[in-house]
């Protein structure tokens, strides 16, 4: 368990450097091997969406957990970098779930608030936390609050802001080092964010010809971002487009690197 305290406090330190956090989405052992062997990355995360499509079922949980560990066990075992799961909502017991993440290697994870009542979700975070006290790291939780994923395309969006934000600082509270804002993507919603969570506690997702590049995030105080399913549909985008030019009649791209 040293080797994984140790872990964990390389992620939290990533968490709270004056650098912007960037993590890659990672989904199987040969996407993992491939980042972690990348000039500039530091940390893995993993896409539950993407674990799931790679067996074939629907993002939510409709992956059987016992299978969803065994790929992150697998990952963890691949790899010497810090490595944080998507453990979606808690499969039903997050502080279970989380010491069976512990149990294979993870040392941080995401969970989905679903817009639970606060005193609830403000639980499982508590849940989470405790079991990696329990397992003796400091278990780094990127809380997630769904408050732009399930809204209303028609809803006021600085409500939204404001909700995410109570929602957030609840999580704090309670010891997450991190609120995760999926779908927040609009410069002056990040800046309300930060000015409400505070600076190197907002992370989000990097959404294709959306979000704000990198270095806008690291320079309005983002403390981290992440890919969510894109890595994987980035992957897939490739494979299509030189499948139908090989088909074409053309050739596969010149540039393809043996990675493996």
């Amino acid at each position: 368990m040293t080797d994984l305290a140790a872990r964990a406090r390389t992620l939290l330190d990533l968490h709270t450097a004056p650098e912007l956090l960037v993590l890659a989405n990672v989904w199987d052992v040969v996407s993992a091997t491939v980042l972690a062997g990348t000039p500039g990355v530091r940390a893995l995360a993993t896409a539950s969406h993407s674990i799931a499509a790679t067996f074939g079922h629907e993002d939510g949980e409709q992956l059987p957990l016992d299978v969803h560990l065994d790929m992150v066990a697998r990952i963890a075992r691949a790899v010497d970098l810090p490595v944080s799961m998507d453990m979606e909502a808690g499969y039903g017991d997050p502080g279970e779930t989380t010491r069976r993440a512990i149990g294979v290697g993870v040392v941080g994870g995401n969970l989905e608030d679903q817009l639970r009542p606060l005193d609830d979700a403000v639980a499982a975070v508590e849940a989470v936390l405790r079991a990696g006290r329990d397992a003796g790291i400091d278990f780094v939780l990127n809380a997630r609050t769904d408050v732009f994923l399930l809204a209303d395309p028609a809803a006021d969006r600085g409500a939204l802001v404001g909700e995410a934000v109570r929602r957030g600082q609840a999580y704090l509270a309670a010891g997450a080092p991190v609120v995760f804002v999926p779908g927040a993507v609009d410069r002056e919603e990040i800046v309300a964010l930060v000015d409400g969570l505070g600076c190197r506690r907002v992370s989000l997702m990097s959404v294709p010809g959306v979000s704000p590049s990198g270095h806008e995030l690291a320079d309005l105080g983002v403390a981290r971002v992440s890919t969510g399913p894109f890595t994987q549909r980035v992957a897939l985008t490739a494979l299509q487009d030189a499948v139908v030019e090989l088909v074409a009649g053309g050739t596969l791209p010149p540039t393809t690197r043996p990675l493996t």
